[in-house]
């Protein structure tokens, strides 16, 4: 390939004659035939001068040391044909951590988000094969039938070792999101398919069992297994009903029992057996919330409620029924409603058409709460 310089005259223009990748070396000269000084060097004369193959990344390790663990490393890159740098945090620690020893992912720089990784099951004569290992509450291990839920849900079961020092990994994949919710785990992998799965845990027979299933196979599961619950509430439980609350749900009909007592926040709460307020529910008519919106007592009651862990306001009338209040413009009511549902969104309201279906919802809400309390133990299992 010959490069001419168009800002020279024609008689001092200068032609380099650059060579191919591992051909001969050549020379550049000008164009009134005198030599250049300065020979064309071949790149395979010299090691460090070597051109890597395209999309081949190689470190720069600081002179006079090795790298340690969190430092900074510019990486050379080639990028149509051009050479370019760029820094790279490496966090070798993390990645033992993730595997649980010493094996080596193969992944061209290290990743500050936690793995799900995979790994065979070093047991012997066991019907799970494989190890998953969940990025939480400092890692959960399970055994499994396979490594996705592919056609059908996958049974899994607790690990009842460590996780090995030195696993046999298939597969680490970075974590968009791991997070348990109730009697599940949502799992979210940062990967363009196979990525969004999810861990139920139930009983069986009055025997606890895992498993592992995604949007499509959670159809062939039986109506109970799809969105399962932690432990149901045979025996009932209570339910504590402010002191100030002036005409309260009766709950007739219903297995739990009533008692009265001063709570932080809402009308109606349930408590865990450590005595810790688990939910609560604030109960609003139409009129009150219209009151409570207007003179900015909603916000703070919002604000109360949302330092709990689950907790929600139910209206005892329909959403329409809002904008046909008098005395008050319902779209001026509608718009503050909306921006405290987004200020808060841990409070949900919701809408109970009436004072009969605010009581029923009222109490299903608190039965899930109270029946999805976490344990200790993170697996969710006893």
């Amino acid at each position: 390939m010959a490069i001419v310089s168009r800002r020279a005259p024609p008689r001092c223009a200068v032609t380099t004659i650059m060579p191919a990748p591992g051909g001969p070396s050549s020379t550049s000269r000008h164009s009134s035939g005198v030599k250049s000084a300065f020979p064309v060097m071949p790149p395979s004369s010299h090691p460090s001068l070597r051109r890597p193959s395209l999309g081949q990344s190689r470190p720069v390790r600081p002179e006079g040391r090795g790298a340690g663990p969190g430092e900074v490393h510019p990486v050379a890159r080639w990028r149509h044909g051009r050479r370019t740098e760029r820094p790279v945090t490496i966090r070798p620690q993390e990645l033992r951590n993730a595997t649980g020893g010493g094996t080596r992912i193969a992944t061209e720089e290290a990743d500050a988000r936690p793995l799900f990784v995979i790994a065979h099951n070093p047991q012997v004569d066991t019907a799970l094969p494989f190890l998953l290992r969940i990025p939480l509450e400092g890692g959960l291990v399970l055994k499994a039938r396979d490594t996705w839920p592919r056609s059908s849900r996958i049974y899994c079961h607790r690990f009842e070792e460590d996780w090995p020092e030195e696993p046999e990994v298939i597969e680490a994949v970075p974590v968009t999101l791991c997070r348990r919710r109730g009697a599940a785990i949502d799992l979210v992998l940062d990967r363009p398919r196979l990525a969004r799965s999810q861990f139920v845990f139930a009983e069986v027979k009055g025997r606890p069992a895992i498993f592992w299933q995604t949007q499509r196979t959670a159809r062939t599961a039986n109506p109970g297994g799809r969105v399962p619950r932690r432990r149901a509430l045979a025996e009932g439980f209570t339910i504590v009903v402010d002191t100030r609350e002036r005409y309260p749900f009766r709950f007739a009909g219903m297995a739990v029992t009533s008692d009265r007592a001063a709570l932080p926040a809402g009308d109606y709460g349930v408590r865990t057996d450590d005595g810790q307020l688990r939910a609560a529910v604030e109960r609003k008519t139409l009129e009150n919330l219209a009151t409570s919106l207007s003179d900015g007592t909603l916000a703070f009651q919002m604000q109360r409620l949302a330092e709990l862990p689950l907790a929600a306001v139910v209206v005892e009338g329909r959403y329409p029924g809002l904008f046909k209040l008098e005395h008050v413009a319902g779209a001026w009511l509608g718009d503050i409603l909306a921006r405290l549902q987004v200020r808060y969104p841990e409070v949900q309201v919701v809408f109970a058409d009436s004072r009969r279906f605010a009581e029923e919802w009222t109490y299903r809400f608190l039965a899930a709460a109270l029946g999805d309390a976490a344990d200790s133990d993170p697996s969710g299992l006893p």
